[in-house]
């Protein structure tokens, strides 16, 4: 995994993380298994998080809870191959009292920039003790603000 390289920044209020489709990754018919997809939500979740400041190995002690995911949902758009590079695009989409909606694109790489899959997932703030939800801590509300939709 890397956070993109190439020269066109990632779109306003986006983070984007790139990522290799790998031999795990694919079905007998050499397309990526559509399970693969939550391998590359994870990794831009964990780089996003990253990204504010506020990594999974501090996030968690810090504030004493955790972050578990209530929904996901995708849609397919088209097959990635064994071996294609793909760009995933992150923001927040919404932010309640005690959860927060991340939604994701998958593009490949190529000037065309397919789409490939989209859609998003619910995290729910819970405390690490009983896990029952709490609400989201304001110091990573506020981290959170610049890839708000």
């Amino acid at each position: 995994m890397t956070v993109s390289e190439d020269s066109r920044p990632a779109t306003p209020g986006r983070f984007r993380v790139s990522e290799f489709v790998r031999w795990g990754d694919i079905d007998q018919a050499g397309i990526l298994c559509y399970g693969a997809y939550v391998r590359f939500f994870e990794i831009a979740e964990t780089e996003l998080f990253r990204a504010i400041g506020l990594p999974f190995s501090q996030l968690f002690e810090r504030f004493d809870f955790w972050l578990p995911r209530a929904q996901l949902h995708f849609e397919f758009r088209q097959p990635a191959r064994l071996d294609e590079r793909l760009e995933v695009e992150v923001w927040v989409a919404a932010v309640g009292r005690s959860s927060l909606r991340l939604q994701f694109e998958v593009r490949k790489t190529t000037a065309e920039r397919e789409l490939t899959a989209e859609g998003y997932e619910v995290l729910v703030a819970v405390a690490r003790r009983d896990l029952r939800p709490i609400p989201l801590p304001p110091e990573l509300v506020a981290a959170l603000a610049l890839y708000r939709a």
